[in-house]
């Protein structure tokens, strides 16, 4: 028999979805992890990312610009402006950059995050 040591996620709330304008993001702190909750369009898509620039050294990912590249969601850095997809984190000028990403659930309006414990 086999027991897990992973740690589990704790589900947070966050905020209402029409709490975060279209095409735009909020910065939340979760056990003293801050994140970037984006939301992409007009609907109820809500992307959870690490809030902290790599290339700048500064938390600001949430005051990014929202937007595409070749169709991927997006949000770039309002600093140097790099770009990180939303659903993996991923930089798309330096594929070695990534941002840690997280879960998100909408339950009647209300958005929560997965974050797992630190250790």
């Amino acid at each position: 028999m086999s027991i897990s040591t992973a740690p589990t996620a704790h589900w947070f709330h966050a905020c209402r979805v029409n709490d975060i304008a279209p095409w735009t993001g909020v910065a939340a702190l979760f056990s003293r992890t801050q994140i970037a909750l984006i939301r992409f369009g007009q609907s109820e898509s809500i992307y959870a990312l690490g809030n902290f620039d790599p290339f700048s050294k500064a938390y600001v990912i949430s005051r990014g610009i929202v937007g595409d590249v070749g169709g991927d969601p997006t949000v770039a850095s309002p600093v140097y402006k790099q770009h990180f997809r939303l659903s993996d984190g991923v930089c798309i000028e330096d594929a070695a950059v990534v941002l840690p990403t997280y879960p998100t659930r909408i339950e009647h309006g209300d958005i929560f995050v997965a974050i797992a414990p630190v250790h």
